[in-house]
């Protein structure tokens, strides 16, 4: 006796990967890119806000470069002629909203963080632009710079996935 719902098994999912593979689309992981698009350039994120964090913008450029190098099969370039040129401005760092009162006073505080993004798509000859809005609230009762050491990896993480999502997912 033949275990035939295994043998449908088998080649069903075979089946469902051949279709995947030949609809001109390849996702590696989380990514979605058109299967021509071969190259990235990363430009250096820029922080044009009202209130500067000298270790968001270098940070922010590396963790992005990290997450697009090692969640796609992008190969990273500084030509003009990449397939994917992605430049962008840290336009908004506001520390300054209290969200939460207790006793008549300041319990939670909420730093904003906004990062203008630009990709040209070169061999389609198209430009998006998008901006990613992401809050983070902190304790009152704690100075700006030891919110920043606290909330630093959540702001990269969160602001980096945001990123990489709007440009590589299609969702």
């Amino acid at each position: 006796m033949t275990n035939q719902p295994l043998i449908k098994s088998i080649l069903f999912t075979l089946l469902l990967g051949t279709l995947m593979t030949s609809c001109g689309i390849y996702s590696f992981r989380d990514a979605v890119i058109p299967e021509n698009i071969k190259t990235v350039k990363i430009g250096f994120i820029e922080n044009k806000a009202r209130y500067v964090n000298p270790q968001l913008a270098p940070m922010l450029t590396d963790k992005l470069q990290q997450k697009i190098i090692n969640g796609t099969k992008l190969t990273r370039t500084n030509s003009d002629e990449a397939h994917y040129q992605i430049y962008a401005t840290i336009t908004n760092y506001d520390p300054s909203q209290t969200v939460g009162v207790s006793a008549q006073q300041a319990s939670t505080n909420r730093l904003t963080v906004t990062v203008h993004v630009l990709l040209k798509k070169t061999l389609e000859n198209k430009e998006q632009e998008f901006d990613v809005t992401r809050n983070f609230d902190f304790s009152a009762g704690l100075t700006l710079q030891a919110a920043e050491s606290q909330l630093m990896d959540d702001i990269l993480r969160n602001i980096t996935d945001d990123i990489f999502n709007q440009i590589f997912s299609n969702w």
